[in-house]
């Protein structure tokens, strides 16, 4: 096992230990018309809670998976997570009811939250400030790629063995994406570092990063930004479905709002050391208010219809995955810059609170589908009204800086 893996290996094994979450929703999304017409035929919309039902167990785990790998190392807690996140894929495959899978999907969720919380505190490990930031920005860059191709995938195994596969498939992802973990990326945090793991600490863990004005605004905007991501990702395929008739084509459709939103990422690599974190947050949330803003215009105007309509609602909808490059790698560097001495206490906390907000943000927007976007349009443009205005609250941080430590 090598000391320190080069740059490329280390974005590439981060962004396969995050897009374990991209893989597990994305891949769903073309599954939704089959389980609801197989699980739940009278209510086919709750079939959407296969999305946020994953998202809540993810965003509960996730407040405990930072402080276990604070105090037991960053490697064990993703090795126990990928058990509990194979348990939950496992029992989703054989559940005969809609609500069984939802229970298996939140088991999934929090065994996800592991790989998820643990490689951010990886990262806090061995970088910060904007380098940080920078870096982060290169581990979405390829985690956009899960998303353009999991509904794909998703689709193809449907179409070969129908949608209980899907589970199997991922089952096959953690597999390989810990087995990579376990022979390459040493433990970045050693036992002199480890806090131990009681309730008291995680207590004043809270307390410390709610009691600093920068992390709590910050984990503010966070969620709201997770808000309208989890949102649009639980309900664009009902849209694609219902308002546009274009179920068989959504996947490819989606893999193209992806790829093409991917270059959020990479634009903010280039422009994150040169403007700061806040900056970029705040110049993109004002783009999205603004064009959220003439869609719902389009939406109730009646201005735009058929091919014309369908057009601008997936430019819309690439507006907000493009808006998530631009600001989640910098909301969690701004989050974390204060708390470096627990880092992964504080990815636990940023991460959970973010992401169990954002669930109660994207269950009643998805669940108001009318057959139209327009509720889906006005809950991401409230979101980022709200989160444009917090955002002008904050600073950037003392510590945004170049520096790069060693494990």
């Amino acid at each position: 096992m090598p000391e320190r893996l080069s740059r490329a290996e280390f974005v590439a094994l981060m962004a396969m230990m995050f897009a374990t979450i991209a893989f597990s929703i994305d891949a769903m999304l073309p599954a939704l018309p089959e389980i609801a017409g197989e699980l739940s035929p009278e209510a086919p919309n709750r079939a959407q809670l296969i999305i946020t039902s994953f998202v809540l167990g993810m965003g509960v785990g996730t407040l405990f998976s930072g402080p276990l790998s604070d105090a037991f190392g960053r490697r064990r807690v993703i090795f126990a997570g990928a058990v509990l996140y194979i348990a939950g894929a496992a029992l989703a495959w054989a559940a005969q009811s809609l609500e069984l899978v939802l229970a298996a999907r939140v088991l999934q969720g929090l065994g996800a939250a592991g790989p998820r919380v643990v490689a951010l505190a990886i990262i806090r490990d061995l970088y910060e400030g904007r380098r940080m930031a920078q870096l982060m920005s290169f581990v979405m860059l390829i985690f956009t790629l899960i998303p353009a191709i999991a509904p794909a995938i998703g689709a193809g195994i449907i179409a070969l063995t129908g949608w209980r596969a899907i589970f199997l498939a991922f089952i096959l992802f953690s597999i390989i994406s810990v087995a990579w973990l376990a022979t390459r990326q040493r433990e970045t945090h050693p036992p002199e570092r480890r806090r131990p793991f009681r309730p008291s600490v995680l207590a004043a863990g809270i307390a410390e990063a709610f009691g600093l004005r920068q992390v709590a605004l910050t984990i503010l905007v966070l969620s709201l930004t997770f808000g309208m991501l989890f949102t649009v990702l639980s309900s664009t395929q009902p849209v694609f479905d219902v308002t546009f008739g274009r179920a068989e084509t959504f996947h490819w459709w989606f893999a193209l709002i992806a790829l093409i939103s991917g270059t959020g990422s990479i634009l903010n690599a280039q422009i994150v050391m040169r403007l700061g974190m806040r900056r970029v947050v705040k110049i993109t949330l004002a783009a999205q208010i603004a064009i959220s803003g003439a869609m719902l215009a389009l939406l109730y105007g009646g201005l735009l219809g058929g091919t014309a309509l369908f057009a601008a609602y997936v430019a819309w909808t690439t507006s907000v995955f493009f808006m998530a490059g631009l600001t989640i790698g910098n909301l969690n560097a701004l989050a974390m810059a204060p708390l470096g001495h627990i880092a992964g206490m504080a990815a636990s906390i940023a991460g959970s609170v973010a992401t169990v907000a954002a669930v109660i943000i994207a269950v009643p927007i998805g669940l108001a589908f009318d057959g139209t976007p327009r509720p889906l349009v006005l809950g991401v443009l409230i979101c980022a009204v709200i989160g444009f205005l917090v955002t002008r609250q904050l600073e950037d941080p003392a510590t945004d800086t170049l520096k790069e430590t060693t494990p």
